[in-house]
Parts: structure tokens; C-alpha cells; sequence
């Protein structure tokens, strides 16, 4: 038999030898590492491009920044302007012609586009090109602000007749001809008429009434404010050679101010955005990170919105840097890392092929050799003795072994008889080791999963609250934008508080299930009938729906020590799984009393329900992490964190239930010395 199994695994011929020593000499070149070189070169490019979006991303910071500062300053320099003696003395002399010379020195001084005074019905005061009053809208909320006291700033988007109203050249510098744009959404519009401004106003002390000092700076074709952001956010050597930095300010969709060149000596003012960008920024009011095309190139791009005074996205802030050198040079380096790949493979492959035809061509004659002897020619031998490689070692052994082989034939035959007795009786002990490590590898695997388990829920509860978090910070931010305008959507508001709650309760449960010891809190003594009667308000909506009469009978004079938290979160557990049992009403039994047990004062709290009861299956379970019988209802952690948290006070809980009969909860917790 053995002669016959070794036959059937002899190669016909030695091409199979000769095949696999190609292989296992070609393959880690030709196949393991062009695979490898592939993956890493994946890996490196999308690294790649993730560093230049954390680059852009960075320098719309700045930008950001920069466009914030200038609201601060322009609101700081009204506040000091308003509190200054000088213009209260401005104010209180009656020469129109006086205060308004006086406001055009400090509008030049402070580097601003308009500065007048408005009074409660509208009419403004110091605008140098309007001897005569004129009126102008007072319903902004920068200037209801104001009137109301506090002084405000913002981005507002002014129309052509507010401009006309204010200045006529502000009017002009305001007006851009729209640029027929590819990609960009379709208009009938041919001009952008509107301006946007930096729209700030302070309180202001005026004879007989309360004014208000209105000041700002136009941001349309203002190209001394875009080039300073430029050369903040790209300053020289911060980009390799071949790329070029800029930036953006969009009214809408509309370039109003831009260092972006239609031409070489033509900035690309009155162009538009893309269709898709203005999409996902104006409309969706997110952030695009992600390559654009812009004009007449793909840039590197950071979008942001804008919003003005009243909430509303009217804008967009944009910088970026050109894509074509970067894109230069992760070709230029794969095409490099390729061509050295080829180089060295073609150096090497025929140096491997000359090695391998070393090791082949003397197996090979071994092989011929293992063929006849197992043809039956026990004088057969390989002749290689005189080589003084591993192989020829191989070949002396293996002569050696077949002058042994006639001899040691007739010995191995009696052995295998003994050996077959052996194997017999070790096979049987092996297969009762075998079944008591399967009991043993079973008790493990369990142990295991429940410790995977609990690492695995930390984690997840971890990774959520952080989403959850920022959830709960935008919203607050959207509250204090909206401000009074928040009262229309309080009932959206709400909905979203009591789902970030519901999220944050159950990440606390997670938690608690995954690590118990750091969510302990702060323990106290507590008397039992108070604690139970400050959890029924809780409960008390389920209570009435499924028409439950509650039995309380509060016999406890002790206290207990615990954290007052936990003991509601045992206790509401208990009752809401009771209710939950009663789908069709019943009596919800809460008793108390003083137990002792092992010599030791303690309180026995019991949770009595009429429902439906548990089958012994189910009862065996019950206790277990994520085991539940309500699907979709719950997460099958609610009574294994209770037993934690009990068992970790020093107290019990079991249960004891039958189909048809209800449930019983019971609850011993020592006593607080």
C-alpha cells in the first residue's frame, strides 16, 4: 500500500519540479511585489490627496479668521468712536455741516466705506454726498440691535437703491457684468447690482432721541481685502513652484471680489461658481473640500457659506491653489517607482532563472531516482555524492537511506503491527482528552466574547459621543444665531434635544455594561419608600396607558447606600420591564422591607408584576448582555447593567417567574452603617 500511495505522488516527468522552482523564484517579483508596490502606491496616493485637502482646509481657516476679524474690528472701532468725547461734542453741536466733515474724517481715518448716524425714524445723518436727509431702512437687525442698545455686526447684502441711497459711487463700484461661466447655474440676469457690506452699528447718544452710528466697508471689487487674505493664507515658498494660491469673495454665486485672472491682466470678476459647488454650499450650506474647476484651471478648493444678519446663506468665502503641479508630481513619482521596478526586475529575473536551474536540474535526477526505486529497483542511487551544496548533502543522505532501506523494510513491518495497537489505545485516550476540551474551549470561547464584547461596546459608545457632541454643539450654535427667530422652531428643537438625550442614555448604558467600574458616581444613603416614589412620576405615561393599578406596600425603616441614580435606573428598569408584561393591564406590585441575610442588616426590595411571566428558557437568559425579547425594542442590556450595578454595592438580584403567573423581582442591598 505504501509503495502504491507513494506512486500516485510521483510527477510524470520533472516539469512539475522545474515549474515550481520558477515560480517560487519569479513569484515574489513578478507577482507578490508589483501587487504590493500597487496597494502601497494606493495608499500613498490617497494620503496624498488627504494632505493637500487638510491644507486647503487650514487655509480657509485663515481666511475665515481674517474676513472675523474685520467684523470685530469694524464693531470696536464703533463702540470707541461712540464713547469718545469728541463725538459726543460732534453730536451736541447743532452744525449739520460740522458733523458731517467730522464723520467723513473718521470714516477715511478708520479705513471705511460709509459712516452716518440714523435716527429712530429712518433718517440719516453725515452722508458726505447727501447735504440734504435722506431715509433709510432701519429693520436690519444689526440696526434693531442697536436701537435696542447693543451694538451688532454683520454681512448684509445691500441692493442698488440702498447703495444710490448712501453713496451713488458705492453704487457704481458695486455694479459687476456678469461673465457667461461653463458649469455654472443658468441666469437671465446680466448684472450684479447688489453690494455686500461689513454692516456694523453702536448705540449712539443724540440730543432728544436715540440714534445710531452705522458704519461699514463694501466688500465688491474690494481688492485690498481679498489680496490681504491671499497673502496671509499663501505666503511666499508656501507653495511648490508651478502652483499659484488664491481667493474668493462670491456674492451668491458671483465672484465680487477676486484675485482669480481671466485674463493675465483681468481678475475674473462678474464669473460664477459651478453648479455643483454652489449646490453644496449655498444650498446645502456645507463645506467643500474637494477639487473644483475655477475659471479656467482645477484648483484645490475651500468653500464656505456665508450668512448675513439674518441667517441666511448669501455668500461664499473661497481659497485654494492650483492642482496641476501637485498632480505633476505624484505621476511623475509613480512613473519613476515603476520604471526603477522594471529596471531592477529585468536585472534580476535572469540572474533568478540561473539559480533556480542550479537546484532543479539535480533534484530532478533525484527524483528519477525515488521512480526506481519505488519501481522496485532498491540498487538505484542518485550519484551526486561529490557535490559540496546542500543538495549534495541531500543526495549523500539520501544513498545512505537506501542502503538502509532492505534492512530496516522487515523491522518497520513488525512495528507497525505494535504501532496499530498503540494507535488504538491512544485513539481512545485521545477522544476522552477531546471531549473535555471541548466542554474546556466552550467555557472559553464564551468568556472570550463577552470580554470582546465589552471592548468592542466601549468603543462604539466612545466613537458615538463624540458626533453626538458636536450635534449638540451646532445646535446651540444654531440656537444663538437664530436667536429670537429659535421660539419658531422650538418644537424641532425639542425633538432634536430629546433624541441627542436618547442617544447620550443609551452610550451611558453601553458604557456601563463595558466599564462598570468608572461609572460608579457618588453614593449616599437613601431611604428606599423615597427613592421608589421619586421614580413612579417617570413611569406614570406607561402606567396610564395600559391601565396598571400600582400595590405599594413600604415596610423598610433602613437605609441603603448607593448612588441615588443608579438605584432609579434599577428601579425604573424593574418597573418599565413589568409594565412591558402587562400589555393589557394588571397590578404593579413595590414592596419593602428589612431583611437580614449571612448576619447582615439589609433592605429586600421586591417588583411584583400580573403579566404574562417568562418561560424556564427565557428565564436562563435574562441576566445575559444583549439578550432580549422585545426585537426591535430593546438593546438586551437594561437588567444585565442592574445586576452590575447592584452586585457592585454588595447586593443581589434574581428573579423568579412562570408562563401565565407574572414575574417577581427581587432586590437585597446591605444596610448604610
Amino acid at each position: 500500500m505504501a509503495r502504491r500511495v507513494a506512486a500516485g505522488t510521483r510527477p510524470g516527468n520533472g516539469g512539475s519540479i522545474r515549474f515550481r522552482l520558477l515560480a517560487i523564484a519569479l513569484l515574489p517579483t513578478l507577482v507578490i511585489l508589483p501587487l504590493l508596490l500597487a496597494v502601497t502606491m494606493a495608499r500613498w496616493e490617497a494620503k496624498f490627496d488627504a494632505v493637500l485637502t487638510s491644507k486647503v482646509n487650514g487655509d480657509l481657516t485663515i481666511a475665515h479668521q481674517y474676513l472675523s476679524r474685520i467684523l470685530e474690528n469694524t464693531g470696536e472701532h464703533l463702540n470707541a468712536l461712540t464713547a469718545s468725547v469728541a463725538f459726543r461734542e460732534a453730536v451736541i453741536k447743532d452744525d449739520r455741516g460740522a458733523l458731517n466733515s467730522y464723520l467723513d474724517d473718521n470714516r477715511k481715518r478708520l479705513g471705511l466705506d460709509f459712516l452716518f448716524i440714523i435716527e429712530p425714524g429712518g433718517e440719516a445723518i453725515g452722508l458726505p454726498q447727501r447735504p440734504d436727509a435722506v431715509r433709510v431702512r432701519t429693520d436690519w437687525p444689526v440696526l434693531a440691535s442697536a436701537f435696542a442698545g447693543e451694538a451688532k455686526t454683520a454681512i448684509d447684502i445691500l441692493s442698488e437703491a440702498e447703495l444710490q441711497a448712501i453713496s451713488p459711487q458705492l453704487a457704481a463700484r458695486a455694479r459687476l457684468e456678469l461673465v457667461a461661466t461653463p458649469n455654472a447655474v443658468a441666469t437671465d440676469r446680466s448684472a450684479e447690482t447688489r453690494g455686500m457690506v461689513v454692516h456694523s452699528a453702536s448705540p449712539a447718544l443724540v440730543p432728544g432721541s436715540k440714534a445710531v452710528l452705522v458704519g461699514g466697508i463694501l466688500l465688491n471689487q474690494n481688492l485690498v481685502f481679498i489680496d490681504t487674505i491671499n497673502d496671509l493664507v499663501y505666503r511666499e515658498a508656501s507653495l511648490p513652484e508651478g502652483s499659484k494660491g488664491t481667493a474668493t469673495l462670491f456674492l451668491e454665486d458671483v465672484r465680487i471680489s477676486t484675485n482669480v485672472r481671466l485674463f493675465e491682466d483681468r481678475r475674473a470678476l462678474g464669473t460664477r461658481v459651478s453648479a455643483a459647488v454652489r449646490s453644496t454650499v449655498l444650498d446645502q450650506g456645507r463645506v467643500w473640500l474637494d477639487s473644483a474647476f475655477v475659471v479656467n484651471d482645477w484648483y484645490v478648493s475651500a468653500y464656505e457659506p456665508i450668512s448675513d444678519s439674518y441667517g441666511k446663506r448669501v455668500g461664499m468665502l473661497y481659497v485654494g491653489f492650483l492642482e496641476a503641479p501637485f498632480a505633476r508630481a505624484k505621476t511623475e513619482t509613480i512613473v519613476g517607482i515603476a520604471f526603477a521596478f522594471l529596471v531592477v526586475t529585468a536585472a534580476s529575473v535572469p540572474i533568478f532563472l540561473r539559480w533556480a536551474r542550479a537546484i532543479f536540474k539535480p533534484l530532478e535526477r533525484m527524483t528519477g531516482t525515488i521512480a526506481r526505486v519505488e519501481a522496485g529497483d532498491l540498487g538505484a542511487r542518485s550519484g551526486l555524492s561529490g557535490a559540496r551544496d546542500e543538495i549534495g548533502v541531500v543526495a549523500t543522505h539520501l544513498d545512505s537511506l537506501l542502503d538502509q532501506l532492505q534492512q530496516r523494510d522487515r523491522e518497520l513491518r513488525n512495528w507497525n503491527d505494535e504501532l496499530n495497537d498503540r494507535v488504538a489505545e491512544r485513539t481512545r485516550e485521545l477522544e476522552l482528552a477531546n471531549r473535555q476540551l471541548e466542554a474546556t474551549t466552550k467555557q472559553l470561547i464564551m468568556s472570550e466574547k463577552l470580554a470582546a464584547i465589552g471592548e468592542i461596546t466601549a468603543g462604539v459608545a466612545h466613537e458615538i459621543n463624540n458626533p453626538v457632541a458636536v450635534m449638540q454643539g451646532n445646535l446651540d450654535v444654531v440656537r444663538s444665531v437664530l436667536g429670537e427667530r429659535a421660539d419658531e422652531l422650538a418644537t424641532e428643537f425639542r425633538l432634536i434635544d430629546e433624541q441627542i438625550h436618547r442617544v447620550n442614555q443609551i452610550v451611558t448604558k453601553l458604557l456601563q455594561f463595558a466599564k462598570p467600574e468608572e461609572y460608579a458616581g457618588y453614593v449616599d444613603r437613601h431611604v428606599v419608600a423615597e427613592v421608589i416614589s421619586d421614580c413612579l412620576p417617570l413611569v406614570q405615561h406607561l402606567l396610564n396607558k395600559a391601565e396598571i393599578t400600582v400595590e405599594r406596600d413600604d415596610r423598610a425603616s433602613r437605609c441603603v447606600l448607593m448612588n441615588r441614580t443608579e438605584l432609579q435606573q434599577v428601579l425604573i428598569n424593574l418597573i418599565v420591564n413589568a409594565i412591558h408584561a402587562m400589555p393589557d393591564g394588571g397590578r404593579l406590585g413595590l414592596v419593602s422591607r428589612d431583611e437580614d441575610r449571612d448576619d447582615r442588616p439589609g433592605i429586600v426590595i421586591q417588583v411584583i408584576d400580573t403579566g404574562i411571566g417568562m418561560a424556564p428558557e427565557v428565564m436562563q437568559r435574562i441576566f445575559d448582555p444583549f439578550f432580549t425579547t422585545k426585537r426591535r425594542e430593546g438593546t438586551g442590556l437594561g437588567l444585565s447593567i442592574s445586576q452590575t450595578l447592584v452586585t457592585r454595592q454588595g447586593g443581589t438580584l434574581v428573579a423568579e417567574s412562570a408562563p401565565g403567573k407574572g414575574t417577581t423581582f427581587t432586590i437585597w442591598l446591605p444596610e448604610a452603617n
